[in-house]
Formats: structure tokens, sequence, C-alpha cells
């Protein structure tokens, strides 16, 4: 799975930490995601989508690895 995370984020002038406060999480965790280092749980997924004024689909690929 990847994501446009930092793209959207930044399109909205957030920084990481922002982010992180608006959904309940760590800093750390937004870098992770951001990296493709972590798969967010199904919630995390829905609240980063609302706070980034995204869908879920625009935000997450969830194409096969091949």
């Amino acid at each position: 799975m990847t994501n446009r995370i930092k793209e959207f984020r930044v399109k909205l002038g957030l920084t990481q930490e922002e982010l992180a406060k608006k959904v309940n999480v760590r800093r750390e965790t937004i870098v992770f995601l951001e990296k493709n280092k972590y798969n967010p749980s199904l919630r995390l997924a829905f609240d980063l989508a609302q706070i980034l004024n995204v869908s879920v689909e625009e935000l997450f690929s969830f194409e096969d690895e091949k």
C-alpha cells in the first residue's frame, strides 16, 4: 500500500506535528506513514482523509505490488 499523505499535507501547509495532533497520533507515526513503513488502522485512514479533505481512495493506493 502506498499513500499521498505528504503531498496533501504540504498542500494544506500542515507540518507533520500539526497533522499528528489533529488525528491524535505521534509525529513519528506520520513520518512512518509518509515513508510507507506503516499501514494505518481503518479509523486513522478515515481521520487522515477527513483532515486532508480527500477520500480514502485518493489518499491510499491498494494496488497489488508484484
